[in-house]
């Protein structure tokens, strides 16, 4: 982790094949916290593959957002929802015609503790618990799907004093996981291991008590490393990695 300009990457660093292209760039890619396992197994294969070097930089979608509204010089945005790619592209902060929806997130109630998640979701409604974890609504399309949720439950009034709030996704996971909330609402994509299990115990909710998370992409500056990149994430071995995290296709 390093940090440039107020803002956090992860480096994927790998090496390039020799003579792979005649010219390798360095690319800066904006990233949905949700998004971060595939988004690092994509950018090495990436960099495998073209010789282009990638720097990701993960977080909240709402604060991306307002991180690209004021010049942050990043090269493409991988949102968590359709709303702010299109806002950036109607703004004129974005290349016409690059949005495309890469990913369709899917959210889940989770604990490690696998015995307190229920199959039919019930133990919101329960005292079994002191702290249930969401991301923050008004900054996370994942937060904003689980009050979406909790609301069809006819939970959110009553929970209030029981929710705690994560800046963004990847936030709301270590609350969870780190026993300070004893479950949460997360992307499902953060539990996957490589053999495709989850740990603990979970509830999926039911596809129509919250909007679709539509998750798009857009490039942000021209530049043949960006333009490649976007390009690499619709291929299909990109594919192969975004379903193994339990996304579904657009």
């Amino acid at each position: 982790m390093r940090t440039l300009r107020g803002f956090s990457f992860l480096t994927v660093l790998t090496c390039a094949l020799s003579g792979a292209i005649a010219h390798a760039d360095e690319v800066t890619i904006a990233v949905a916290s949700n998004f971060a396992r595939p988004a690092q197994e994509i950018a090495a294969q990436f960099e495998t593959d073209t010789g282009h070097h990638v720097v990701l930089a993960f977080g909240s979608t709402g604060k991306h957002f307002a991180q690209i509204s004021n010049g942050a010089p990043f090269a493409a945005f991988l949102a968590a929802d359709a709303r702010r790619p299109r806002l950036l592209e109607e703004a004129g902060l974005a290349v016409t015609g690059t949005r495309f929806t890469y990913a369709v997130g899917k959210i889940v109630l989770w604990s490690p503790d696998k015995d307190l998640v229920d199959p039919d979701g019930a133990v919101p409604s329960s005292d079994r618990f002191r702290h249930l974890a969401i991301a923050n609504p008004g900054l996370a399309p994942y937060g904003e799907a689980a009050q979406q949720v909790l609301q069809s439950q006819g939970l959110w009034d009553k929970l209030a004093d029981r929710i705690v709030r994560g800046e963004n996704i990847g936030q709301t996971y270590q609350f969870v996981q780190s026993g300070n909330a004893e479950l949460g609402f997360v992307a499902s994509a953060q539990l996957i291991d490589e053999q495709g299990r989850m740990p603990g115990s979970w509830w999926d909710p039911p596809q129509d008590s919250y909007t679709p998370i539509a998750q798009q992409a857009v490039l942000l500056r021209e530049g043949p490393a960006a333009r490649a990149f976007l390009d690499y994430m619709r291929s299909g071995a990109a594919r192969k990695i975004i379903t193994h995290y339990r996304y579904g296709a657009p």
